[in-house]
């Protein structure tokens, strides 16, 4: 027979017991304290307690009323008599209601707990304990006290020194209840601490913080425990219990505090990816809508180095400010495909971005972007070549005046002398032979003239930006130009009225005059020509000049035997004077020019003739050097582009044709991606011989029909596009190890994708889901997302909901105060912050409505 005959449907008694039910001092010691402890600790709850166990229930009120408090339940009114009789009849109901429980009781009758017998007291309450605190305990298929002991074992397992085999000697040290407390509230009991040589501090310790803080009384004393052999295993079983119970329910509480914990986790996670994307997509457009005034600004400049500038500031915008650009543009549409990928794995609504942040608005953004800096370098280059032109004609104008008002210096005076009317026959003569010698040379400048006014013509045509200052110049050279002409003729009228009274003229100086006035012009000319600034953009130019140059040169014997004639006319002047003693008053009347002018000048050709070869052969060199860098170029961007080309068309067969595992293509695809990237250099190359051609001033190249701009514009769209096929093929690995698809239920999801064809209405329903931005456009991603969410089971609002009210103890309301006990700090304030005030018939101060908060989680409302 067990010690208690009432716990045979319970479990079965592995202990010998005294065959004449004695009970063991020590134990029943144990035991009254022990199962005291327990039945106040359920007593309190109806606001009383018991002193002494087997006088204070033999009346069977406070037994009637404890079984009501620990079942719930409402037992038959009991008798207030103070008779013998009427205690028997209350012990009696609660025993009926014990036994009612399937609680077969054997030798515990109402009489001997009427007399306080304490043997059959104690038999009774641990008949109620085990009915009541350790029949329902169930872990992994074991019940009541196997299945408390394994427990203890789980719950104890990573503990040193604890080894739980047994309800009595295993917990002599106190290190059991210890790690117990520990492992459910580790906050409590620093373990580290405890020594398994010091049971005393440990048991004190464990039943000390279990009293203060899990609301567990003093059940047992840390002196019986240790002082006796083998405790009583009924006491120290109770006293578990009560641990079991206690964290139990805490346990339920956290299993539903990590559900909302989880899908409050996704839903953050969710909003901050929204955000990040809503960040990025500000910040790019932003940008763009900053750069693009930049690039549509047609401001010129009025110099060639504010122009090369502004040349160069475009191209720190091409390689510095731009790459990154695409980047992000490039991983702002990787982040929206991720997201959207992630909502509808969640279960949650697609995300919509603000206006005119969608993908589609960024790319056209995109777009106009790429128009002004296409318009802009086109601007650029047309504007350096107009600088460089007006730059030559403004530096051709000013050397051209500079001749021409040298010549003209002193002239108007000149004219003006009244010199004939003092003059004898023969002076005046002379100055009529020097006038006609000055009108020949004034006719010789008429072209020079004439190239001034067409230069400042074409200055003002190509809106030079010093216009004014050469207009006023080429005004003043005109007026003067005419005043000349009308003193010219003036004088001459007047000469021509004395010619009749004089008519002694030397003819020699007058023939030297005539010869070497022309000749002086000549060599003006060919010193002004040879000193002439030139501008060529291709050999054949170069070529042209130097050709021209040496017909010049072709020309200098005649001129060398021209010059010997007119120095011969000034020696026969010379020779006539000596020979016949002519008294000759200063130099030939009829020019300035003289012998001496006429050497230095032809010398100063001779001179320039040389430097003129240099020059031109230092173009020609620098032609061909260009002419190098054009079929460089050419040679590396006539590879690079059908490279480029050939890539994409490659991309295009891969994205359709390949075979295998997601992870296979995966890899397949970086490796190409990476063999991509790896001609990454000769891009570069290209880009340093690109700018090369820019620095040269080379404007065009006849051997390639590739630009710059066409091999980064393709690279660009090579390295997107490989992008783009990765990101997909990473989204449709995310779905599948979210959802535990197949490869064999993706090649079904792809047929079932090229062959789909539904009833209209379905058909609707469908394409709201697969294609939410309404774009017309269905990607197998997509279809496979609701492929996942049509076959899949994920957490509904109904499930959060029922979490909720876990936590909210079944009410159909939460407290704040309950949020921040059993949710982390962070996802608490994120429910108060969101849940609007409850306000149903049982509403109270601070209540809050969890359901509302439920449904919009996963879209069906607004927050």
């Amino acid at each position: 027979m067990d010690q208690y005959d009432g716990e045979e449907n319970y479990m079965p008694q592995e202990d010998d017991w005294d065959r004449d039910m004695l009970l063991d001092p020590a134990w029943e010691k144990q035991q009254r304290k022990t199962f005291t402890a327990w039945c106040n600790s359920h007593l309190r709850k109806a606001g009383t307690q018991i002193e002494n166990i087997e006088e204070d229930f033999r009346d069977g009120l406070k037994l009637m009323l404890l079984l009501e408090v620990i079942s719930g339940e409402r037992l038959a009114k009991p008798e207030r008599g103070k008779m013998r009789v009427h205690k028997i009849s209350n012990v009696n109901k609660a025993l009926d209601f014990i036994a009612s429980k399937g609680v077969k009781l054997v030798s515990i009758g109402a009489e001997e707990i009427v007399d306080g017998n304490a043997k059959m007291t104690l038999g009774m309450i641990w008949t109620i304990i085990l009915r009541f605190a350790i029949q329902d305990i169930s872990v992994e298929e074991t019940s009541a006290k196997e299945g408390l002991l394994l427990w203890c074992q789980r719950k104890t397992a990573p503990y040193k020194n604890v080894n739980i085999q047994n309800f009595h000697i295993s917990w002599k040290d106190g290190l059991g209840f210890c790690a117990l407390i520990h492992r459910h509230r580790p906050e409590l009991i620093d373990y580290g601490k405890l020594r398994k040589d010091d049971p005393m501090t440990n048991l004190n310790t464990a039943f000390d913080v279990a009293e203060k803080y899990l609301d567990i009384p003093k059940m047992l004393d840390a002196e019986d425990i240790i002082s006796t052999l083998r405790p009583d295993e009924k006491a120290v079983m109770t006293y578990v219990s009560c641990y079991y119970h206690a964290f139990s329910g805490k346990q339920k509480a956290e299993t539903a505090a990590n559900r909302i914990c989880k899908v409050l986790a996704v839903n953050q996670e969710n909003e901050q990816l929204m955000e990040d994307y809503e960040k990025l997509a500000s910040d790019l457009l932003e940008w763009i809508r900053r750069t693009i005034p930049w690039l549509e600004n047609r401001m010129p400049e009025n110099t060639m180095q504010a122009m090369q500038q502004k040349l160069e500031d475009f191209r720190d915008y091409r390689r510095l400010h731009k790459p990154p650009k695409v980047q992000e543009k490039c991983q702002l549409e990787i982040n929206f495909n991720t997201l959207q990928t992630k909502l509808r794995l969640s279960n949650r609504p697609a995300f919509m971005p603000s206006e005119g942040k969608m993908v589609s608005d960024i790319n056209n953004a995109w777009g106009n972007l790429e128009g002004a800096e296409k318009g802009y370098e086109e601007w650029l280059l047309n504007e350096i070549r107009r600088l460089e032109r007006l730059d030559h004609l403004a530096e051709k104008f000013r050397q051209k005046a500079a001749i021409h008002e040298a010549w003209t210096g002193g002239k108007e005076e000149m004219l003006q002398q009244r010199d004939y009317e003092s003059s004898s026959l023969s002076e005046i003569k002379a100055l009529l032979k020097k006038h006609e010698a000055f009108e020949s040379d004034l006719t010789a400048h008429q072209d020079r003239v004439e190239q001034i006014a067409a230069i400042a013509q074409e200055l003002n045509e190509l809106d030079y930006y010093d216009s004014p200052s050469v207009n006023a110049r080429c005004q003043r050279i005109c007026d003067q130009w005419d005043s000349l002409g009308n003193l010219t003729q003036k004088r001459s009228e007047a000469l021509q009225r004395t010619e009749k009274l004089l008519e002694t003229i030397d003819q020699l100086y007058l023939e030297f005059a005539k010869r070497a006035a022309p000749f002086n012009n000549w060599m003006e000319g060919a010193m002004e020509d040879l000193q002439d600034t030139f501008i060529v953009h291709t050999i054949e130019e170069i070529q042209g000049l130097s050709m021209a140059h040496e017909q010049f040169k072709a020309t200098l014997p005649e001129a060398d035997k021209e010059r010997q004639a007119i120095l011969g006319i000034h020696n026969e002047i010379a020779k006539i004077v000596q020979t016949y003693h002519v008294n000759i008053a200063g130099s030939n009347p009829y020019t300035t020019i003289n012998p001496q002018e006429v050497n230095a000048k032809w010398d100063k050709v001779r001179h320039l003739v040389p430097q003129r070869d240099q020059a031109l052969i230092e173009e020609h060199a620098r032609q061909q050097n260009n002419e190098r860098l054009r079929r460089q170029f050419a040679n590396q961007a006539n590879v690079i582009g059908p490279w480029i080309q050939t890539k994409m068309e490659e991309i295009g067969r891969i994205s359709i044709e390949m075979h295998g595992t997601l992870e296979d293509q995966l890899t397949h695809l970086r490796q190409y991606e990476k063999s991509i990237i790896n001609y990454k250099p000769k891009i570069d190359q290209l880009e340093g011989d690109h700018q090369l051609i820019q620095e040269a001033l080379i404007f065009d190249n006849k051997h390639t029909n590739y630009t710059m701009e066409h091999i980064r514009v393709g690279w660009e769209q090579l390295l997107t596009t490989i992008a783009r096929t990765i990101n997909e093929i990473e989204n449709q690995i995310l779905t599948r190890d979210a959802k535990g698809i197949t490869q064999e239920q993706l090649n079904e999801f792809r047929a079932s994708f090229n062959h789909f064809d539904r009833g209209e209405n379905e058909f609707s329903r469908i394409m709201s889901i697969v294609d939410p931005n309404r774009m017309g456009l269905v990607t197998f991603q997509a279809f496979i997302d609701f492929m996942s969410r049509e076959t899949a089971d994920t957490d509904t609002a109904d499930q959060v909901m029922a979490s909720f009210k876990v936590l909210a103890g079944d009410k159909n309301y939460i407290l704040a105060d309950e949020l921040r006990r059993e949710l982390p700090p962070d996802q608490a304030e994120y429910c108060i912050a969101r849940m609007a005030p409850y306000s149903g018939p049982d509403a109270v101060p601070g209540a809050l409505d969890y359901m509302s908060f439920s449904t919009a989680l996963y879209g069906e409302s607004d927050l």
